[in-house]
């Protein structure tokens, strides 16, 4: 008997052990941004695959949203394995770069010290392809976030379809037009000064808050002809903004995956939404010839 459970507790610790080797890991990694005079930091989860052979890995790049930073991925979610199983279950390398608390992922007009656009497209990008074994063009590289981070995903592909080849977004804030958000007084307050910090103004009518809105963005998208995934809570402070961006792709006849499901602006609801996130770029990656087995 004591032979018996000798080996099974063997059995057990070698299980352990083979599972811990077999997750995926992650990095800390120094982004420095010459455009901004400033090194930010970002986490990149590598599937545990990827030490074991020497093939290129496409890369999703996973943006936070506004009041949040990089690591909110990985620290936020009730499940703090999420991304790292995901990234293990389709062999892709997940990056979560820094895009600040309200950097909207664009070149601050107002601010030299907020120019996100050209941080993730130039400096981060570039920094990912130099570190790791990643495919380095458009087929390999996809982009989705949450909330600001959302916008930010389908804005800087809309802007850089050379660079990303697939877009989603989660809960997005699709029109910077803050007076369509469900929002109360105080909220919209504290949203109004941070534009006003951010672009110089915060008057929603001004051509910067026009131009810079994915929702006015609809005949770029149409034209990029680029895979896209947009999905919402019904609950969602910003599901109109959704549903007027879908409006938009239907009516100019843009191919696009559009979910609404329960829930609200939460982690929970983001939870959920990722892995759908995932199923869609990897059919995309699979399609570019470049997913890994």
């Amino acid at each position: 008997m004591a032979s018996k459970t000798h080996h099974v507790l063997i059995f057990f610790f070698l299980s352990i052990s083979f599972l811990y080797t077999e997750a995926a890991s992650v990095d800390s990694l120094d982004i420095p941004s010459a455009s901004m005079n400033k090194t930010y930091k970002a986490a990149v989860v590598l599937p545990a695959t990827y030490a074991n052979n020497k093939k290129a890995y496409p890369v999703l790049y996973l943006l936070h949203g506004g009041g949040g930073h990089f690591k909110d991925w990985l620290t936020q979610t009730p499940d703090k394995m999420l991304v790292k199983k995901l990234a293990d279950q389709y062999n892709i390398i997940i990056v979560m770069p820094e895009g600040e608390t309200f950097g909207w992922y664009l070149d601050s007009p107002f601010d030299p010290k907020s120019k996100f656009e050209t941080y993730i497209t130039k400096e981060v990008v570039q920094k990912i392809d130099n570190s790791y074994r990643t495919v380095r063009s458009n087929k390999g590289r996809v982009i989705t976030g949450l909330s600001m981070g959302g916008h930010g995903a389908m804005y800087l592909s809309s802007r850089h379809p050379d660079i990303f080849g697939a877009a989603g977004t989660m809960s997005g804030a699709m029109d910077m037009n803050y007076s369509k958000f469900r929002i109360n007084e105080e909220f919209a307050k504290s949203i109004k000064e941070r534009f006003e910090k951010l672009l110089g103004t915060s008057d929603v009518s001004s051509e910067l808050f026009v131009k810079n809105s994915v929702v006015n963005m609809a005949e770029t998208i149409k034209l990029n002809a680029m895979p896209v995934i947009i999905d919402c809570g019904v609950d969602d402070f910003l599901i109109e903004v959704n549903r007027e961006l879908h409006r938009r792709l239907v009516y100019n006849n843009t191919p696009h995956d559009y979910t609404e499901r329960p829930g609200a602006h939460t982690w929970d609801y983001w939870q959920n939404s990722l892995p759908y996130h995932l199923l869609f770029f990897s059919k995309v990656l699979k399609n570019n010839g470049v997913n890994v087995e």
